[in-house]
């Protein structure tokens, strides 16, 4: 069952969090990750909400918790960490 990553992202340092970014992609494509939403336009009809989004589709929950917790990963981590404020979730598909 596919599993996904979601993350609700403020961006504090916007030149610093790039060389996160930049490299969350290619990180997520060697576990069979493919991003559904990065950034990107949005509109909010309810509640308050950060300036960014993402989401992730592993193809099952233990393959996103492995990316997650990856040496590759978490060498980027705190670039993102040191620049943003964020709420992070793996949620099971159905």
């Amino acid at each position: 069952m596919s599993a996904y990553i979601i993350a609700r992202i403020t961006v504090t340092d916007p030149e610093a969090y790039k060389a996160y970014a930049s490299q969350t992609v290619a990180l997520a494509e060697e576990f069979g990750g493919r991003f559904l939403v990065k950034g990107g336009a949005q509109e909010v009809l309810e509640g308050d909400c950060p300036d960014r989004h993402v989401v992730i589709e592993f193809p099952d929950r233990q393959t996103a918790i492995d990316w997650y917790n990856s040496d590759a990963y978490q060498r980027i981590l705190p670039i993102a960490l040191a620049n943003s404020t964020r709420d992070l979730v793996i949620v099971d598909g159905m």
